[in-house]
């Protein structure tokens, strides 16, 4: 896996603690979440950019947006007991489906 998906999923993974973490500041009224969502923000954009060195940017932010919703929806489901109806399941199945097609033949990812 080159180091520009790397950047990637830790850009996401860190938009996606600090989304799940929005809950926990109470609409930024509780001060310690509220830093911890602005510093996973911060870090967030930070390996943002960095795959944006290698990646167009609209690519990267489709796979940025993509990988989130799903791992947030993920996130909504085992952590806050969220249920999802089946057009968002099949929703969520099309832009894996996507993802996978962005990732397998595009030409401007890096393989």
């Amino acid at each position: 896996m080159s180091l520009t998906y790397v950047y990637l999923l830790i850009a996401v993974a860190a938009e996606t603690v600090g989304t799940s973490a929005l809950q926990a500041s109470q609409q930024f009224t509780r001060l310690g979440p509220s830093l911890f969502v602005l510093f996973a923000y911060a870090g967030a954009f930070y390996f943002l950019s960095l795959t944006l060195r290698e990646m167009p940017v609209g690519v990267v932010y489709a796979l940025w947006s993509g990988l989130g919703i799903i791992f947030i929806a993920l996130i909504g489901y085992f952590v806050f007991k969220q249920t999802l109806d089946l057009p968002a399941v099949l929703g969520m199945g099309l832009i894996i489906a996507g993802i996978a097609i962005i990732h397998l033949f595009s030409k401007a990812t890096p393989h």
